[in-house]
């Protein structure tokens, strides 16, 4: 047989799986656990695309790996089923985003089936179901009952085509939404808020006790963004209101020329000149049509208006303009900069363009350097011009500055953070519906847990997005009475952001049996946290960091032991088709069906695997499918031709080809650590090598030792099984073996067997190396002075001459000293 026949063995490995439930996991002991996961899709539409495939099928290679080292591994999967993708696409087909998602779901799971992955189905969570989106809304009530989650007026990120809110990070560097691309302002609207900046200290140290990428540390670090500093208080002339800003440059403090206040604030409209009001107003409009991401972007021009109103500099009794501009932002510190043109080049371009004044007072701490007044001097060095501040250095005068200002009550030390709350309501048909009711007595009222879960109506009319949430159409759901009092009452009508399904995900997993709780806690706190977790950088900011956050809010309340969800994080790379990112409009995407029809499912695992390092991509061939297809083939014919099925050669004397023996020992070790560190493509290399030396072995001995080289294809099977299961299970049964190959140890590596049987040795006179001689490993000085000896170079130079002293050192040298 030539050829693998992979249509035929797939299907009967996958049957077999399934009939004999080898993917099944009792959760209820752990023994050695490994919680294996993969972020888990969107059904957005009825197909896997080679995104998923790159995802998925390298991380089940790695949790086989790790069932064969003895431990019980866990490896859920399930479905990311409510939020914008489905509805989007629902939208666009003209077809309701229920029915598009449960045949999505239905298609995506037998697609998900043909990788042969070990999930265990009896543990799918569908985030769209009401058994799961119940606790959804449980994880809310707790929030509420809490205070962590509450509702205020805002400014929010608007979508102008989805026609929701979206959460900071769920716009992009360039101030569009992430989902389409479509620009994003914004607008002033009552939302609800989880309190996720109360966890921010938590969030900064958890990073310290997680294997996650640098990069991706440092991106949540910088995102939650911790910052010591000092509040100051600056009153407005004319005025009983009062400016608080944050610095970190309280010495600069006497360098104060102007303030800046967000253009959203709400003390600009009571403090503006009537003379500025009609500039002001237009350029707070102009400042709504922008996200916040586009207003502090560094490439963009920095613009602003005066107010026409002053304030009074606490340090030197000055008065300075009141400004606005659009790089300070309302949700952000206290939406008020103190600005210090001389020694911040933000400051210094905007003190430059409307021509403010620039007051230096700090001067570097070496006298000779000169400051270079074209551009802000940022570094810290002795204050001037600063009172009695005067000549100390600025490192010692922040703190001096702050408990000055602190003595005369006009500023304290402080700490901020550039994390927001999270922006969770969504003006959104397809979502978890907010379990919160609105009583014009009661004010705002949680439902009941015994009324969970709070259906999201499947009867709707219309669910296009239209500014305001569909929901609140549909009076059937919206009224209702008040669970305190009785009356007549109103649901809330958004729903909430997918991001809240998923922030909890890997915990209902454990639990899906359950329906009288989110999740068993004894269960959680054998499994948990995640050992190991799969997904794009993407989510580093987004997803993970919520994750993060819920988990730390659940165990503040004793329903988990666990703070940090995900102990490994492991980001794959980019896969690119002919150097280029794929997308539908280029028209350069894979589809993987057509592949695993042509060549199977774990061909195509292989390829995958074997195109690049998983962590940073590769790029994909047509062509280069067919060179794994061959390596698949000629494995194929290996074992059927040489394999002792029926036990014909076992009695036979052993004799092992130390080659070949350390080629396979150094396989098992070299896969071993490979697939520990996701280098899979080195993995496959390795092993293409052994199947090479084998070959060799087979062509070039009169008489191959059958005994020794079933022993070797078996430990080479066992070694491929976990990147291509249905492969490695076929070619064990083709060995003569029984049960699951995947029932097996993974094989010891022999650290001996690795030793060179022979070594190289200098040969030298007088110290000068004269020749070499290739000897034993191990060989006795005896041995090695008679081999050296009878060298034609020796004979020569040693000719007629008196050997006084021999030197010998095992395994490198043999040296005649001559004279």
């Amino acid at each position: 047989m030539d050829s693998y026949p992979f249509q035929e063995i797939e299907t009967k490995w996958r049957s077999l799986w399934e009939k004999r439930g080898v993917n099944h996991v009792d959760l209820n002991t752990t023994d050695e656990k490994r919680y294996i996961l993969v972020m888990f899709s969107y059904p957005s539409e009825k197909k896997l695309h080679i995104g998923h495939w790159w995802n998925y099928g390298p991380t089940d290679s790695y949790a086989r790996f790790l069932r064969m080292h003895g431990y019980k591994v866990f490896e859920p999967m399930g479905f990311d089923a409510f939020g914008l993708p489905a509805e989007n696409f629902a939208i666009k087909h003209g077809v309701h985003p229920g029915e598009i998602t449960r045949d999505s779901v239905s298609h995506i799971r037998e697609q998900l089936k043909l990788i042969g992955a070990m999930y265990d189905w009896g543990k799918e969570v569908n985030t769209s179901q009401p058994d799961y989106y119940k606790w959804t809304q449980w994880l809310f009530l707790q929030l509420f009952n809490t205070g962590n989650a509450y509702r205020k007026h805002s400014p929010v990120n608007w979508c102008t085509k989805c026609k929701t809110v979206l959460a900071n990070e769920q716009v992009l560097a360039d101030g569009s939404c992430e989902r389409c691309d479509s620009i994003v302002e914004t607008h002033d609207m009552e939302q609800w808020f989880f309190k996720i900046t109360a966890f921010a200290d938590e969030l900064l140290e958890g990073l310290d006790e997680v294997e996650w990428p640098e990069s991706t540390k440092s991106r949540q670090r910088h995102w939650i963004g911790r910052s010591e500093g000092t509040e100051i208080v600056f009153d407005v002339v004319d005025s009983d209101e009062k400016i608080r800003a944050f610095t970190t440059r309280p010495d600069t403090l006497f360098g104060v020329t102007y303030v800046v206040l967000a253009p959203e604030n709400e003390m600009v409209r009571r403090i503006t000149n009537p003379d500025n009001r009609a500039e002001v107003e237009d350029y707070v409009k102009e400042s709504r049509a922008k996200s916040d991401i586009e207003r502090l972007s560094s490439e963009q021009t920095k613009s602003g208006v005066f107010t026409g109103a002053y304030a009074i500099n606490p340090g030197n009794s000055k008065k300075v303009p009141i400004w606005i501009a659009d790089y300070v932002l309302a949700s952000y510190g206290t939406g008020a900069v103190m600005a210090v043109p001389a020694h911040d080049q933000r400051d210094f371009e905007f003190a430059k363009r409307y021509k403010l004044s620039v007051a230096w007072v700090i001067d570097p701490l070496d006298a000779e350097e000169v400051v270079d007044k074209e551009q802000a001097y940022t570094a810290y060095g002795v204050i001037r011009n600063s009172g009695k501040f005067s000549g100390i250095k600025s490192s010692e005068g922040k703190f001096a500055v702050t408990n000055w200002l602190s003595k005369i009550s006009y500023g304290k030390a402080t700490v901020t953070y550039r994390l927001r709350d999270w922006s969770v309501s969504r003006q959104r048909y397809w979502g978890a519906p907010i379990p919160i009711i609105h009583c014009p007595d009661c004010g705002l009222v949680p439902v009941p847990e015994s009324d969970l879960p709070v259906i999201l109506p499947e009867e709707i009319e219309d669910f296009t997005p239209r500014g305001k949430s569909p929901l609140g159409a549909i009076s059937s759901f919206i009224e209702t009475e008040c669970p305190k009092c009785g009356k007549p009452a109103k649901r809330d009508p958004d729903t909430m952001d997918t991001f809240v399904d998923s922030s909890w995900y890997y915990l209902r997993y454990t639990s899906t049996e359950f329906d009288d709780r989110p999740f068993d806690k004894e269960r959680v706190k054998k499994w948990l946290p995640v050992d190991t977790y799969v997904g794009g950088p993407e989510h580093a900011t987004g997803h993970l960091i919520y994750a993060r956050y819920i988990a730390k809010f659940l165990k503040s309340q004793g329903h988990i032991d666990v703070s940090e969800p995900f102990k490994r994080m492991i980001h794959q790379g980019i896969i690119t088709y002919k150097g280029h990112r794929m997308s539908k409009s280029k028209g350069n995407v894979v589809n993987p069906d057509a592949f695993i029809d042509n060549y199977g499912a774990d061909c195509f695992r292989l390829y995958l695997m074997f195109m690049g390092d998983y962590t940073v991509g590769g790029d994909w061939s047509d062509e280069g499918i067919v060179g794994i297809r061959r390596f698949q083939n000629r494995i194929w014919r290996l074992v059927n031709e040489w394999s002792d099925k029926d036990g014909v050669f076992k009695n036979e004397k052993l004799v092992v080809d130390a080659d070949i023996n350390r080629r396979l020992h150094y396989t098992i070790k070299s896969v071993s650590n490979n697939l520990h560190n996701f280098q899979f493509n080195t993995a496959i290399s390795r092993l293409m090598e052994l199947v090479n030396d084998l070959y060799l072995y087979i062509a070039k001995k009169e008489k191959v030792n059958r005994r020794f080289l079933n022993d070797v294809l078996e430990k080479m099977v066992i070694v491929l099984a976990p990147l291509a299961p249905h492969f490695g299970e076929e070619l064990w049964e083709v060995l003569g073996k029984e049960n699951s190959v995947f029932y097996r140890r993974w094989p010891d590596w022999d650290a001996k067997a690795l030793e060179e049987a022979s070594v190289t040795v200098a040969v030298q006179i007088n110290g000068k190396m004269v020749s070499t001689i290739d000897l034993a490993k191990g060989s006795s000085e005896e041995d090695a002075f008679e081999k050296a000896l009878d060298l034609k170079k020796v004979m020569n130079q040693t000719m007629g001459k008196t050997i006084f002293r021999k030197i010998f050192v095992k395994d490198r040298i043999v040296n005649l000293v001559v004279k």
